[in-house]
């Protein structure tokens, strides 16, 4: 049997790393041992403006009829200022074509906002967010369902698929040395004011476990790193620590840069399972020790994860010093990170995921159609 053919849309790139296509390209790897063939097309709208970009997406989808064609929603994709509000003409387009629309919300909430433009745009997301569930045949979101305040009460259309590391799927071997001097990973800094929160954090827990346990080696790399280097380094200043900053890294780098690492240090605000560089993590083998909050749910909560109230730096650097002072402990949160990995986070199980929605909703749609045909041959 040929696999099902699935259109993944993607919106404008974010730059210089764009995760949600490497979550579709990870996707679409994944896909063929599910039965589903993956295709990623992009709608121009940021190069050719609205119009055309429509146009030449009502010309692609008159080859979608009865397809799944999923729109992939960041706020920032389908908008230059933060105000999406066309995003939901693409699925209009597609319903016309007799497409089946979906939507993967990687955004789910509205951006918090201060003052007239911050609460416009916010009341903009809520209701674009709103706009899209209602267009669509199936929406999914990568947090739990009972996560969305804003979801109506009856939301059977609403699915919970978590998202994987966006890198191979080669397990890295499994570290059997235990070195005197600990690395703890950092995998991104967020920009903007956040960066100053988290470079503080940072920096707060690591001159405490450095008192406690000695000299530890800290990783730094990914998007946001080499920005929040200087204060980073100012913050730590004195400090019995080693600071490696690899910048941005490929997929692969990523991967090699984790496997060398003996803890993840996240505080990117709460983990969560949309949070795709604590997920990495997770695919490594790592424990981690984090922020809890709100969105900190299963399957998550199944990994190797040493997780303490959002904001609180005091219990995060104890929880640190006891990973990295603690071997055996270290290894069994270690193998809860790989045996979630394995049964949860990895794209054969996400693809699967995938797989399972879409056939249960054709099964019901062929059955309608059945029903409806059996009707018209009776009148």
């Amino acid at each position: 049997m040929n696999p099902e053919p699935v259109v993944l849309l993607l919106g404008w790139r974010d730059e210089p790393v764009d995760g949600v296509k490497d979550y579709c390209e990870r996707l679409r790897e994944a896909g063929p041992a599910r039965g589903l063939s993956f295709e990623l097309v992009t709608v121009h709208w940021a190069e050719k403006g609205w119009r055309d970009a429509l146009d030449e997406l009502r010309e692609a989808a008159a080859a979608w009829r009865d397809r799944w064609v999923f729109l992939q929603f960041t706020t920032l994709a389908w908008s230059r200022r933060g105000f999406p509000l066309r995003a939901p003409r693409v699925l209009d387009v597609l319903r016309q074509c007799d497409a089946r629309p979906g939507v993967v919300f990687h955004d789910f909430s509205p951006f918090p906002g201060k003052g007239v433009v911050g609460k416009a745009r916010e009341y903009c997301h809520l209701r674009v967010l709103r706009q899209l569930y209602a267009l669509s045949d199936l929406a999914i979101f990568t947090v739990p369902i009972d996560k969305m305040s804003w979801l109506p009460p009856h939301n059977e259309k609403a699915v919970f698929i978590p998202v994987g590391a966006n890198f191979p799927e080669e397990m890295p071997a499994i570290r059997a040395d235990s070195p005197k001097v600990k690395t703890v990973a950092v995998y991104g800094i967020t920009g903007g004011y956040q960066a100053l929160i988290e470079v503080a954090d940072i920096g707060a827990v690591l001159k405490r476990v450095c008192n406690s346990v000695g000299a530890i080696r800290l990783l730094l790399f990914g998007r946001g790193s080499r920005e929040a280097e200087p204060s980073l380094r100012s913050e730590l200043a004195g400090v019995n620590l080693e600071i490696e900053s690899l910048g941005l890294l490929s997929p692969i780098e990523v991967q090699q840069a984790l496997a060398r690492a003996d803890v993840l240090l996240f505080v990117r605000g709460q983990i969560s399972s949309r949070r795709g560089s604590a997920i990495a993590g997770i695919a490594c083998g790592l424990p981690i020790v984090c922020y809890a909050g709100p969105e900190t749910a299963w399957p998550i909560t199944e990994a190797g994860i040493l997780a303490v109230p959002l904001g609180d730096r005091e219990a995060l650097a104890g929880a640190l010093a006891t990973v990295l002072s603690d071997n055996e402990m270290r290894g069994t949160l270690a193998e809860r990170s790989r045996k979630t990995h394995e049964k949860y986070l990895s794209w054969a199980p996400i693809a699967g995921r995938f797989a399972e929605e879409l056939h249960s909703r054709d099964k019901v749609s062929a059955e309608g159609k059945v029903v409806a045909a059996d009707a018209t041959t009776r009148i």
